[in-house]
């Protein structure tokens, strides 16, 4: 397994992935941190979640798989 040299904010990753960021709150409970879910924390009690590559490619088949196959 390759080392983890980045991770994208979940606002970065619906620009990356063209959807809406609360979209990938909701679907983001699938995910956990071996699945590239990661939580970073910053000064003053701000946290935001964030995805290695391997989280993006899981969004990305969640999103296949669940949102764009699910008639209207």
């Amino acid at each position: 397994m390759a080392a983890i040299t980045r991770v994208f904010t979940i606002r970065r990753a619906a620009e990356i992935l063209g959807r809406d960021e609360d979209l990938l709150w909701d679907i983001s409970d699938q995910l956990d941190p071996e699945d590239g879910k990661l939580w970073i924390y910053d000064v003053d009690g701000i946290e935001t979640m964030a995805f290695t590559d391997f989280g993006l490619e899981n969004l990305r088949e969640i999103i296949s798989d669940q949102i764009d196959r699910t008639p209207p």
